[in-house]
C-alpha cells in the first residue's frame, strides 16, 4: 500500500474527527460532548483533533456545515413562474428539514439545536452571522427579482427576502424550543402570502470613497474554486468583478452586483481572520439557504453572484491581499485575464463594478 502524503493523512484524520464528533454530538448533545471522547472515537490523540479544529465550537460548526452541504438537492420539476410560487417551494424545501415533534433530543435531526446559543455566545460569532444572514437575504432577493423585476429603477426585493428568512428561521428555533408548536403547512402558506407585500424597498449605495486605480496585472486565480451558491465549480478566470470580502463586509456584495454591467460575472471571495472556526459557520449558514434556492428557483432565476470560500488565503493572495481579515474589502475588474481596475477599502466593490 502506498504511503499517504502529509496532506492526505491530515484530510483522512479530519474526516475521522468529523465522523466521531457527529456521533458524539448525536449521542450526548453538544453541551455534554468532550474533546477527549471525540478523540477516542476517532482513534486519534487530543492533539490531532486540535490540529484540525481550534475548539469544540469550531468542530460543531464544521459537523453541521458538512451535513448541510451533503443534503441532496432536487431540481424543481416545473420552474416557478411567480415569486409566490417560488417562496412556497422555498418554504417547503426548508420545512422538510425540520425535526418532527416525536423525535427525541438526541436524534440526529436535532443536532443543530445548540447553534444559535453558540452564535450568541460572543461578538466573534454574532457579527459574522448577521452579515451571513444579510448575504442570504441578498441572494434570495436577487433571485426573486429575476422573476418579478421591480417597477422602479432602484427598487429591490431584499427586505422581502429578509421577512421570509425571519419566518423560516423563527420556525426553526421554535421547532427546537417548542416541539409540536410549528405547523409546517402554515409556514409554507405564510411565505406564499408574503410575496404580495410591498415594503417600498429601494437600493442606494453608501457614500464611501475607496482607493481606486487603473492597472494592468495578470489575473491567475488558483484552480479548484467551488461556487457555494450553485454547488458547482467556479471559473474565476472569466471577465467580471471579483470582490474579496471579510465576514464583516459581506453585505457589500449587493453593491457589486447592482453596479456591475449586465452579464458580467460577479464573485465574492469570503475571507476571515479565523478561517478554521468561522468559515465552517459561513458554509453552514449559506448552505441552508442555497439548497432551498436551488430547489425552488430554476437555473435562469438564480442570482448573478458566485460565492467562494478562501480558507487557505490563496485566492486573496492572487488578488494582492496578503493578510485577509474580517474587515477586508478589495475588488478587482478582470478583463481578458488581466486586472484592469483595483479598489481597496469600504465601497471598493461598488467602485470596481461601476468603473467602465
Amino acid at each position: 500500500m502506498a504511503r499517504l502524503t502529509r496532506a492526505e493523512t491530515q484530510e483522512r484524520n479530519r474526516g475521522k474527527v468529523l465522523a466521531a464528533a457527529r456521533a458524539e454530538f448525536a449521542e450526548r448533545g453538544f453541551r455534554e460532548a468532550k474533546i477527549d471522547d471525540i478523540a477516542d472515537r476517532a482513534e486519534l490523540t487530543r492533539g490531532a483533533v486540535y490540529s484540525n479544529f481550534p475548539g469544540k465550537r469550531a468542530l460543531y460548526f464544521a459537523v453541521l456545515a458538512d451535513l448541510a452541504e451533503r443534503v441532496p438537492v432536487t431540481a424543481p420539476e416545473e420552474p416557478a413562474l411567480t415569486v409566490r410560487e417560488a417562496l412556497g417551494e422555498l418554504a417547503r424545501a426548508w420545512v422538510t428539514r425540520l425535526p418532527l415533534a416525536t423525535e427525541g433530543e438526541r436524534e440526529p435531526s436535532r443536532l443543530s439545536m445548540h447553534l444559535i446559543p453558540e452564535i450568541l455566545a460572543d461578538e466573534v460569532t454574532r457579527r459574522p452571522y448577521a452579515q451571513l444572514m444579510q448575504l442570504n437575504a441578498v441572494l434570495l432577493g436577487l433571485a426573486m427579482e429575476r422573476l418579478r423585476p421591480p417597477r422602479e429603477p432602484d427598487g429591490r426585493l431584499v427586505r422581502l427576502a429578509e421577512s421570509v428568512l425571519t419566518v423560516l428561521q423563527g420556525a426553526t428555533q421554535l421547532t427546537a424550543a417548542a416541539p409540536g408548536f410549528v405547523d409546517p403547512f402554515n409556514v409554507i402558506r405564510v411565505c406564499e402570502q408574503l410575496a404580495d407585500l410591498d415594503l417600498g424597498d429601494r437600493w442606494a449605495p453608501a457614500p464611501l470613497l475607496p482607493r481606486v486605480r487603473e492597472t494592468d496585472e495578470p489575473w491567475k486565480p488558483p484552480p479548484g474554486a467551488l461556487d457555494a451558491v450553485a454547488g458547482a465549480p467556479a471559473r474565476l478566470e472569466r471577465d467580471g468583478v471579483v470582490a474579496v470580502l471579510g465576514l464583516h463586509r459581506l453585505s457589500a456584495v449587493e453593491d457589486v452586483v447592482r453596479a456591475a454591467p449586465a452579464g458580467a460575472e460577479v464573485t465574492a471571495v469570503v475571507v476571515t481572520g479565523a478561517p478554521k472556526e468561522l468559515l465552517p459557520l459561513a458554509r453552514l449558514v449559506l448552505a441552508e439557504v442555497s439548497r432551498c434556492l436551488r430547489q425552488a428557483f430554476s437555473r435562469p432565476a438564480w442570482p448573478r453572484l458566485r460565492v467562494v470560500y478562501d480558507e487557505s488565503g490563496a485566492l486573496a493572495a492572487a488578488a494582492g491581499v496578503a493578510e485577509p481579515g474580517d474587515g477586508t474589502e478589495v475588488a478587482l475588474r478582470v478583463q481578458s485575464g488581466r486586472i484592469v481596475v483595483r479598489a481597496d477599502g469600504y465601497g471598493a466593490g461598488h467602485a470596481a463594478a461601476e468603473r467602465r
